[in-house]
């Protein structure tokens, strides 16, 4: 009987937090940005190197350094990378592998993304957002190659 009420109250929690979600983000036209009602902020459903193909989004995650994912940004008129905060802001704690909305973001990897926020401790260093499960972290030398994810 426990197992019953733990199971229907999990359900229930995960109901209506998908349905928080959904109700959260709205979609461009044609589908391919992403209007976050929470933030305000436009993302790219794609992460960079990929497409969107009218349902999900296709092709490979392209990887970048960070002074390359900046350039990358610059490259982009209107986008730019994120703050480590507004990356932060579409980690779905609720999920893993990837710790995001998938509806919202298709096919994004279980993998780290880069975020503009240099790291003030060391200048080598730079914060980057793992999707696996959602962990923000500044750890990551300017060097490793990493995804993007534009906003704007």
């Amino acid at each position: 009987m426990k197992l019953a009420i733990l199971l229907l109250s999990a359900t229930c929690v995960l109901s209506t937090a998908s349905a928080q979600a959904q109700s959260r983000y709205s979609y461009s036209t044609d589908g391919s940005e992403v209007t976050d009602s929470q933030t305000g902020l436009v993302w790219r459903r794609c992460a960079e190197g990929m497409a969107w193909s009218g349902s999900t989004c296709s092709g490979t995650t392209a990887t970048y350094s960070h002074e390359q994912a900046l350039a990358r940004a610059r490259t982009q008129a209107g986008w730019r990378l994120p703050s480590v905060k507004e990356l932060g802001s579409i980690v779905d704690r609720s999920r893993s592998n990837p710790a995001i909305d998938v509806a919202a973001f298709p096919a994004t990897s279980s993998s780290w993304f880069w975020s503009s926020s240099p790291y003030a401790g060391n200048a080598n260093r730079a914060w980057f957002v793992y999707f696996g499960h959602g962990h923000v972290d500044p750890g990551a030398h300017r060097i490793d190659n990493f995804a993007v994810r534009l906003v704007r």
